[in-house]
């Protein structure tokens, strides 16, 4: 096994106003007090993205989260600012809609229209190294069946517009929208998917192979597979555990493939439903995957995909450091959890932004 496969992460963050704690179109404010190039606006302008660099070490990839958090937390404090990782600002109202100027983010409104106004949700992208495409095409269809477990660890907008949505994950709900998310599949090879990706520029569906919006896809610029189903996520801690997870699994999908052990049945239908229990219920009710549509207790199943994932977090020398996370994240509950009890105490969506902007700067040394 290559112990040498590097992880990095994108994380997408909102941003509120520290005294009113709604959301609000000041992205691009925060950036130019940011040099360096790993910050970059999104189609909103009220949110900003942040890139790690690719890690091989996990406390590696700790220490360039907690930086790009604390420099972000830190320029956004002087604004007057804060920065929320959630998949959903639970302040929100739909006149917050400012798109980011420039041709791709206007195209996307002018095309996508309603999809495109209410993308006012924020996720976290984990990229693993897969060299060969054909590799990274088989391995995208083979961690298919565990998707909504990763979801289902990183629930975190259960309001929507400023009012409880009934789901874990909003942010969800509004994704699946767009015409290119999802699950994908079955492709044999590279050529077969990137016909695909060409058909669907062809059908006007989107601009080009950057907006293909897979819950998992091999990535559009950078030889890595990567992960996009899950919410934002308030807690390093918990950002740590998912690229853990899914570093481990993508190296064990890896090593199936090229051992031509057969591919996992793609049914679409089901992988959909699957997707859409986990955002409905989270860890707090059952999961399905399209291996087992039995629902079962979703603490069940992130303890299954530790064991599926032992030998290989093991071999890495990540076992001590995921298990120990793992037991954490589950010993305090999903975020989406965390945000309704602490909405429970008075009734106030500020004391659920309070919350957030204090766990998305936990951690970083900041006073």
């Amino acid at each position: 096994m290559d112990d040498n496969v590097s992880v990095g992460v994108e994380e997408e963050f909102h941003i509120v106003d520290l005294s009113s704690r709604r959301l609000v179109p000041r992205g691009a404010e925060v950036i130019e007090r940011l040099a360096g190039g790993r910050y970059t606006a999104e189609l909103q302008r009220s949110a900003v993205e942040t890139n790690t660099l690719p890690w091989v070490y996990l406390g590696d990839l700790r220490k360039d989260l907690t930086e790009l958090r604390a420099r972000m937390v830190e320029a956004a404090r002087e604004l007057g600012l804060a920065p929320v990782a959630a998949g959903t600002a639970p302040l929100t109202t739909p006149e917050t809609a400012e798109i980011t100027a420039g041709e791709r983010y206007e195209y996307l409104h002018n095309h996508y229209q309603l999809i495109a106004r209410q993308q006012m949700v924020c996720g976290l992208q984990v990229h693993a190294d897969v060299a060969d495409r054909d590799l990274a095409v088989a391995v995208a269809q083979r961690v298919q069946p565990w998707l909504p477990v990763f979801l289902a660890l990183t629930v975190s907008s259960p309001y929507w517009m400023g009012a409880d949505s009934g789901y874990d994950s909003s942010r969800t709900v509004a994704w699946q929208r767009w015409p290119t998310a999802g699950p994908a599949g079955p492709f044999a090879n590279a050529a077969e998917y990137d016909q695909a990706v060409a058909d669907l520029v062809r059908a006007d569906a989107m601009l080009d192979a950057g907006m293909i919006y897979f819950d998992v896809r091999p990535s559009a610029h950078v030889p890595t597979v990567e992960l996009r189903v899950c919410d934002a996520t308030p807690l390093v801690e918990d950002v740590i555990l998912i690229a853990g997870l899914f570093r481990a699994l993508v190296i064990k999908e890896r090593d199936a493939a090229a051992a031509n052990e057969p591919l996992p049945p793609v049914r679409p239908a089901l992988a959909r439903a699957a997707t859409w229990r986990a955002a409905r219920y989270g860890m707090d009710g059952d999961l399905v995957t399209v291996l087992d549509p039995v629902p079962i207790p979703a603490r069940e199943r992130v303890e299954s995909l530790l064991e599926e994932l032992r030998p290989t977090l093991v071999a890495l020398g990540d076992w001590p450091m995921v298990r120990e996370l793992a037991n954490a994240a589950l010993s305090r509950g999903s975020s989406a959890a965390r945000q309704r009890a602490a909405f429970a105490e008075r009734g106030e969506l500020a004391d659920v932004v309070d919350l957030l902007t204090t766990e998305t700067a936990s951690g970083l040394g900041l006073p």
